[in-house]
């Protein structure tokens, strides 16, 4: 548990998946948010933070979601927006796949890398976080990923069970989001999370 992790967080996907997650579980999500607090924590499994890259639409830079990361980490994140016309812009996406396969070179020996997303797509090409996670594991890295259960490219949940890590984040799902005037995040417990040496 001594190894440093490195934090890919594809916002957009986590969020609007969590919300028609939310849709099934509690019928009503208007005011849904995620508690990025103990997502973020989730994530880290109380191992070191060595860096967090985000992209996606990227929340308020507020203390209570940045701040936390920065008292972790000692640093602040890396935020890539996206555009407000499309929110779909691939160099953004792409260019966050840039700094994931720089760890392989930046870092020896391999660490831990985490990944908060479900999008799997352009896998097949070769193309997309998915693949290059993949290249960064044949490098010898740890791929933990963390997704929602019912948005998660079914390669790639299968993948990462048999070769790393997968936690469904509907196991955590009343500690990793509320919903705005009427519910709260209840607190995390990490004692069920799936890890490494547990498979």
């Amino acid at each position: 548990m001594n190894d440093r992790v490195h934090i890919i967080w594809d916002n957009s996907n986590i969020f609007h998946s969590g919300r028609s997650t939310g849709d099934i579980l509690e019928r009503r999500t208007d005011g849904f948010r995620i508690y990025f607090e103990n997502l973020i924590d989730l994530a880290a499994d109380g191992r070191p933070i060595e860096q967090v890259f985000c992209v996606g639409s990227v929340p308020p830079p507020t203390n209570s979601v940045w701040g936390h990361i920065e008292r972790l980490t000692g640093k602040k994140p890396e935020l890539f927006e996206r555009g407000a016309a499309s929110g779909r812009e691939q160099a953004v996406d792409q260019a966050l796949q840039v700094r994931m396969l720089r760890l392989g070179f930046d870092y020896r020996p391999p660490e831990t890398i985490v990944l908060l997303t479900g999008d799997g797509s352009g896998y097949e090409d070769g193309t997309g976080f998915f693949a290059d996670a993949e290249r960064l594991h044949n490098f010898g890295w740890k791929v933990e990923v963390l997704a929602w259960q019912n948005h998660c490219k079914r390669e790639m949940r299968n993948w990462a069970e048999t070769n790393g890590v997968f936690v469904p984040l509907d196991d955590f799902y009343s500690s990793i989001t509320f919903l705005e005037e009427r519910r709260r995040a209840r607190a995390l417990d990490l004692r069920h999370r799936p890890r490494l040496h547990e498979l």
